[in-house]
């Protein structure tokens, strides 16, 4: 339950993050880093441990990461909007 704390904050954080490199450099920084490879075993032992391709794990991963993310950008939002509607209701405050 703990990985899963540190990754909904991870998520969070990640939403402040400006993007101000190219393309190439900002890939080539993500796919030579520690993160990939310890993501590029996991995906191996996951695929073995389920029986499945890698590519299967892979996507899976991916899903579930994703999933992740748009949950907190919907949460985000929502937020958002419950401070929008209540500075409207009170405009004192």
């Amino acid at each position: 339950m703990e990985s899963i704390q540190l990754l909904n904050t991870a998520i969070i954080k990640s939403k402040e993050k400006k993007l101000n490199q190219s393309f190439e450099e900002r890939l080539n920084q993500v796919c030579n880093s520690p993160v990939i490879e310890i993501l590029n075993k996991t995906i191996s032992q996951y695929a073995e441990t389920q029986k499945m391709s890698r590519d299967q794990a892979a996507l899976q991963v991916v899903e579930a990461i994703r999933e992740l993310d748009s949950i907190w950008s919907d949460y985000v939002v929502m937020e958002g909007i419950d401070r929008l509607k209540t500075m409207l209701r009170n405009p004192q405050h």
